[in-house]
């Protein structure tokens, strides 16, 4: 084996388009709010940099990050937004995406409990947490090492800047 895992992404189908148009017709707050599709983007940006370091499910990343706060109900404190979006993204697997039932639980796990303060030994949940975790800039926090991968902590720097700076320039747009 070359150390590689299969993530699918050669040979797996995933509607990349049609999903965020669907993600955004049933979004209940500001598309453009601390919890919008900016912060969706610096997301799949630090679950990118990070996955291929620590061998993680490349798809399922990506997936985390449209999908762990898309069933909010506000931006405050939504204790269960979790719970809904993991049962959200079960919806979608095999309408947008086709992952199997180890890469869905996975993917699964990783949302419904993103919130918490843990760690995990499976690369791809605890990736997708150090992805979401490196965010807190947006509400002038710099990202803690506490529950962060070895990986992650070496981007803290540049993701608590770029959270920083795009948020300050969603505030000056709105």
């Amino acid at each position: 084996m070359s150390g590689q895992i299969d993530t699918g992404l050669e040979h797996e189908a995933y509607n990349k388009p049609s999903m965020p148009t669907s993600i955004r017709k049933q979004f209940k707050i500001d598309w453009h709010g601390m919890h919008g599709a900016n912060y969706w983007a610096r997301i799949l940006h630090n679950g990118m940099a990070i996955s291929t370091k620590r061998w993680a499910d490349l798809l399922a990343v990506e997936l985390f990050a449209f999908l762990h706060n898309s069933q909010r109900h506000n931006d405050d404190e939504d204790y269960q937004h979790g719970k809904r979006a993991a049962k959200y993204a079960c919806s979608l697997n095999t309408v947008y995406f086709d992952l199997t039932a180890t890469r869905m639980n996975a993917l699964c796990k990783a949302i419904k409990h993103h919130i918490g303060g843990k760690v995990h030994d499976q690369a791809t949940i605890h990736t997708c947490w150090d992805a979401d975790r490196l965010d807190p800039g947006r509400v002038s926090i710099k990202p803690g090492t506490k529950f962060l991968s070895v990986e992650a902590v070496k981007h803290i720097e540049e993701a608590y800047s770029w959270s920083r700076e795009l948020r300050y320039a969603e505030v000056v747009a709105t």
